[in-house]
């Protein structure tokens, strides 16, 4: 999003897992919009992600409730350790290993295998896996499946979440992921 407003909207109404916020937002500060999220919800983890990078700016950020701070630019493998260390601290993930049977996903190192044998995975489908092996059993609508595989406002081909579930199908085995129709997707549990 790149817009404040629409942010604060959408955090009302989707619940997403944790906000990475960038403080040079076209129609409000986003120290601003801190404030306003933190007076409503204290736990919804935050990191800022910004090209301000003076210590007074990460102090005022850090000390208004963001739970980490990084500038620009940085390194995609760095925010990706911080993000797993935001998860560790808030509980979310109190270890790096999801298994399901003989499947095993490392978010640490984002490492997938079936029975003891690496399976390689693009990004979307490690993304899209990952998301079914943390709630197994649990069907996950085409909604929050395609909110975990693309950025909000990014353009959908209508088959995307289908063609990245047949894929993983086939490099994982069919029987692994189960279709509710006219609902969504649900890891099969062993």
């Amino acid at each position: 999003m790149t817009r404040g407003d629409h942010g604060l909207h959408a955090i009302q109404t989707d619940a997403p897992d944790l906000v990475i916020l960038d403080l040079g937002l076209p129609d409000m500060d986003g120290l601003d919009l801190l404030r306003r999220l933190r007076a409503n919800n204290r736990r919804l983890p935050v990191l800022i992600l910004t090209a301000r990078d003076t210590i007074n700016e990460k102090v005022a950020g850090l000390d208004l409730g963001a739970d980490d701070y990084l500038a620009k630019p940085f390194d995609m493998n760095e925010l990706e350790a911080r993000l797993r260390a935001m998860g560790r601290r808030l509980g979310s993930a109190t270890t790096s290993i999801l298994s399901a049977g003989d499947l095993r996903l490392d978010t640490a190192s984002r490492e997938v295998a079936v029975d003891g044998a690496p399976v390689a995975l693009s990004r979307r489908e490690y993304a899209l896996l990952k998301a079914l092996m943390e709630q197994p059993g649990r069907v996950l609508t085409r909604d929050i499946l395609e909110g975990k595989l693309y950025a909000w406002g990014e353009e959908i081909a209508s088959n995307a979440l289908e063609v990245h579930i047949h894929h993983l199908r086939r490099k994982l085995g069919n029987d692994r992921i189960r279709t509710v129709r006219g609902v969504g997707y649900s890891l099969r549990t062993p």
